[in-house]
């Protein structure tokens, strides 16, 4: 499965990829005409700086394997795509209950290594965006890997490639506390 590859050490914080999600994800898909747009795109990737670490970290969703969202939606709003392996979103089914903001792991190892090296943040106590509680047509928003493009907007805008958009192996997650 392709996936979003993210490299925080090549990233200078621009938010380029921001703001090409937000186009891609607008009506007009047009840079200039797209702020102006009722409701205003909404971004799907966001841009954090770590003061500690002295980088900007790119995050977006991972469409997880085993993705616990899925799992734990009750509506069944959230499915895996047997092919393509992206998790997907269905409007129509979604009741806003938030238990898939609630269970994501996206950065549970880079959490690890933040805790480790004592750069944890009160801001770092949720998803970052992930599952976005700012809503769009009534619903969360979330990475779709922009499924009408062939490379995803944040990729294809990110000027010191550090989004790459690759074909990937996934290896089972482990439980750091669990491995002796």
């Amino acid at each position: 499965m392709k996936d979003v590859i993210i490299r925080p050490e090549q990233c200078m914080g621009c938010r380029s990829c921001e703001v090409a999600c937000a186009v891609s994800h607008s009506k007009s898909k047009n840079l200039f005409l797209a702020p102006g747009e009722e409701p205003a795109p909404k971004k799907r990737i966001h841009v954090e700086y770590m003061p500690a670490l002295g980088a900007s970290v790119p995050i977006t969703c991972r469409h997880c394997e085993d993705a616990p969202c899925v799992s734990v939606c009750p509506t069944k709003a959230l499915s895996k795509d047997v092919d393509t392996g992206a998790v997907n979103h269905n409007v129509e089914r979604c009741v806003d209950c938030w238990a898939c903001s609630m269970v994501c792991t996206r950065f549970s190892s880079l959490y690890q290594l933040l805790l480790v090296s004592g750069c944890w943040t009160s801001s770092m106590s949720y998803n970052r965006g992930i599952i976005d509680r700012r809503i769009e047509g009534g619903t969360v928003i979330r990475c779709d890997l922009c499924e009408n493009r062939e490379l995803p907007a944040c990729v294809e805008a990110c000027p010191t490639h550090a989004l790459l958009f690759l074909e990937v192996e996934r290896q089972p997650e482990t439980n750091a506390l669990n491995s002796s």
